[in-house]
């Protein structure tokens, strides 16, 4: 989707890697190796996406970093777009809606830093139907052509060891 859409499939990666989580933050060579590009093909799109406001850059020490500009005013679309091709939109809605008391749901791992795995990681906290949300992550992956790795943890046991899970890496998504 992204893909035709935008010219450029190597744009279109960068969108999803640093748009998907607006956390993430990423160097030229790190995303050159992780894309299978040169770094020249990088510097292309990631100047372009700067100039046009859509990337911060900053500097550290001898390596700039590029991250999402959250306050460009295109990038709640961006964004939602992002969300949408990989359908992480989806999930999140079917096991709010489906699955309450819920008081928490995080992306971990890949999908928090923005790489399109194939396997999206959730950590739920609350207390959810077990047969009901087996039945909502079946039809979900289905429709999205992704799998979904679950970990259900009460609110006590997620507030006890906190630290720990969140040690990885993480997004809060609701």
């Amino acid at each position: 989707m992204l893909a035709d859409l935008f010219t450029s499939k190597t744009r279109a990666k960068l969108l999803l890697k640093l748009f998907l989580n607006p956390q993430v933050r990423c160097y030229l060579r790190e995303l050159a190796g992780e894309f299978g590009v040169s770094p020249a093909v990088i510097k292309g799109e990631l100047d372009h996406l700067s100039e046009a406001g859509y990337l911060e850059r900053e500097r550290n020490g001898r390596s700039v970093f590029f991250r999402a500009n959250s306050s460009h005013p295109f990038f709640p679309e961006i964004h939602s777009l992002v969300k949408k091709h990989l359908g992480i939109d989806r999930v999140v809605d079917q096991v709010m809606s489906a699955l309450a008391p819920i008081e928490a749901v995080y992306i971990l791992d890949d999908y928090a830093q923005g790489r399109d795995s194939g396997l999206i990681d959730l950590l739920i906290v609350g207390d959810p139907d077990r047969g009901l949300l087996e039945g909502t992550r079946g039809g979900v992956e289905k429709k999205i052509n992704r799998r979904i790795r679950v970990h259900v943890v009460s609110p006590e046991d997620f507030q006890a060891e906190r630290d720990m899970y969140l040690s990885r890496p993480h997004w809060k998504v609701a």
